[in-house]
């Protein structure tokens, strides 16, 4: 069993409810298997789009499971029921704005509506959390802008060591003095 643990966890009423598979929290196991070669585990949930659950789930990949990354999906958009961002900086001791102005940047090449996304990150103690949009094809878009940046913020915030696929995705570590 490996001592790297990353959390995915899912905010959706239906899929919660089994209404429908959840294919979002799947691209994002998905992506994390193709992109690292560090041995590591995934802790998923699939929770309902409630913004005390989402807090508490979070503190718990976290605090307790020890997740060093958790990738959340879906309740980024402005419904009244989407507060994944909220329960992400309720929890965070600081916000990296830059997560999700790039997501943004990047989604809007594709699709005009990327401005009402609410993408964001934020760090939780020795854990990064970052909050992706819903759609599958958009979750491996935006992962790729600013996955090259999360093994070095995860070195900072002292989590393991993250070794990827470069042949996959590329990571940018500065140079060692």
């Amino acid at each position: 069993m490996s001592n790297i643990k990353i959390g995915v966890i899912t905010a959706s009423d239906r899929a919660s409810k089994g209404i429908y598979d959840d294919i979002s929290g799947m691209a994002i196991q998905d992506t994390m298997k193709a992109y690292l070669k560090s041995d590591f585990e995934i802790v998923y949930r699939c929770v309902p789009d409630e913004q005390e659950v989402l807090e508490s789930t979070m503190k718990v990949l976290c605090d307790t499971e020890g997740c060093c990354l958790v990738v959340t999906t879906g309740g980024t958009g402005p419904a009244p029921r989407d507060v994944t961002p909220e329960a992400t900086e309720a929890v965070c001791q600081k916000m990296l704005p830059g997560f999700g102005e790039l997501m943004r940047q990047v989604s809007l090449q594709y699709v005009p509506t990327a401005i009402l996304s609410r993408q964001s990150a934020g760090i939780r103690g020795k854990s990064l959390i970052i909050n992706l949009p819903g759609k599958p094809k958009s979750i491996r878009e935006c992962l790729d802008a600013v996955f090259p940046a999360v093994p070095y913020c995860i070195d900072l915030i002292e989590g393991p060591y993250l070794e990827c696929h470069e042949e996959v995705i590329s990571v940018f570590r500065p140079k060692q003095r």
